[in-house]
């Protein structure tokens, strides 16, 4: 089973998966408007590092629970 069924399955039967794989989208969504402009005030650069670092986190957990489903379903329980 590849990366893209387990994120489809997991996005399908867990809510907290689902719950932040959303979340990770709609950062990168805002993050992308950031980029977008020119120039940056010093607020919104403090939000948008904020934002990647909130982005960053619900990668790493992202990832985890993929790994953890993995592991899981490689084990057969």
């Amino acid at each position: 089973m590849n990366e893209e069924e387990i994120i489809e399955i997991l996005k399908r039967e867990n809510e907290e998966f689902r719950k932040l794989y959303q979340e990770h989208r709609d950062l990168d969504g805002m993050l992308a408007e950031y980029s977008r402009k020119h120039y940056l005030s010093p607020e919104e650069e403090i939000e948008e590092n904020r934002m990647k670092k909130e982005k960053l986190h619900k990668k790493d957990r992202i990832a985890e629970m993929i790994r953890e489903y993995s592991k899981k379903v490689g084990s057969g329980t």
